[in-house]
């Protein structure tokens, strides 16, 4: 496209020399940036995909084993809280925590308990396997000063172990209460005692009734930043009692979808098959297209992850884990 010379606003026909100007100064500018364009180069893709050998294998628990993940170079660096993606042999993706020092960079350490398939299959790997490691992310961040207060409940001490670590080594003020079902079934209890009476250990077993959250409060320094994860039952019950202390902050991690709370029944078409099924008020989609479609993919179950995200037929996707309404999808 040719500008021609812009003219005065006055009526004259005489040329606007100011206009005329800018007008050059656009050419020019046009001209650039497409020469530019022409000498840009390609975008390449960013594979976030890290292969990994399985270097050793460890038990710390009934049905809990340790892996250190590595490949002989350094590995992308992380903080307290962080997780990692694990892509199985078989094609499934589970999130699981970093529990080692974030110091050791030559590796990751994770901590799985047997509960599924995933996890039995993490279980039968052996030292030599290869894996595929995507992340570190961060859902569960460390932050703040002190004093702390952690709350672990089973596996829920795996976020919770750096942190005890940087705290260690930064000096803040902390304790550590620990609960589960018996000291048999609570990973990383040797690694705990050189702490001392920092650390509460409570098991089930010995009190005859899991801790209330009043219980696992009990004795937590005033203005206290609390850091809790474990199974959905205790978290709700801290998060209760939380109300009647003076935290500071409160952070939770679950290693279960959120409960469905006022949730209201919709329907889910699949557009290639017809098939319509009915989602009830208390259950997701995942769960439903599940007993439909046992291959539905997912992992985190808690929205953040994206495996579960289906295209709709409008040109969109439902992350069906978490999201609900009448959707029509593409499958």
């Amino acid at each position: 496209m040719t500008l021609g010379r812009p003219a005065r606003l006055d009526g004259s026909g005489r040329t606007d020399h100011l206009m005329s100007t800018l007008v050059g100064v656009v050419g020019v500018y046009r001209r650039l940036s497409q020469f530019s364009g022409r000498r840009r180069p390609p975008v390449r893709a960013v594979d976030r995909n890290m292969p990994l050998v399985v270097e050793d294998v460890r038990p710390e628990a009934e049905d809990v084993v340790s892996l250190r993940l590595g490949n002989g170079t350094p590995l992308p660096g992380w903080r307290p809280g962080a997780h990692v993606d694990l892509v199985l042999p078989s094609g499934l993706v589970r999130q699981y925590s970093l529990c080692g020092d974030p110091s050791e960079k030559d590796h990751y350490r994770i901590a799985v308990r047997k509960i599924g398939v995933a996890s039995a299959e993490v279980h039968a790997l052996r030292p030599g396997a290869e894996v595929v490691v995507r992340g570190p992310r961060t859902a569960f961040p460390f932050v703040g000063e002190g004093p702390f207060l952690f709350v672990a409940g089973g596996i829920g001490i795996t976020p919770i172990l750096p942190m005890v670590g940087a705290c260690v080594e930064s000096g803040a003020d902390w304790r550590l209460v620990y609960t589960g079902r018996s000291r048999a079934s609570m990973p990383f209890l040797d690694e705990l005692s050189a702490y001392g009476d920092r650390v509460s250990i409570r098991p089930d077993t010995e009190y005859g009734v899991p801790a209330s959250g009043a219980e696992l409060l009990d004795g937590m320094p005033d203005g206290a930043s609390v850091y809790c994860c474990g199974p959905v039952p205790m978290i709700t019950g801290v998060r209760v009692d939380l109300a009647l202390t003076t935290a500071k902050a409160v952070h939770f991690e679950r290693f279960a979808p959120p409960p469905i709370v006022a949730g209201e029944p919709f329907r889910l078409t699949l557009r290639r098959s017809g098939t319509v099924l009915d989602v009830p008020a208390d259950r997701s989609a995942l769960n439903v297209l599940l007993d439909a479609r046992p291959g539905t993919p997912y992992s985190c179950r808690q929205g953040f992850c994206g495996t579960c995200a289906v295209p709709t037929a409008d040109g969109g996707s439902m992350r069906v884990c978490v999201d609900r309404g009448t959707t029509v999808l593409d499958l």
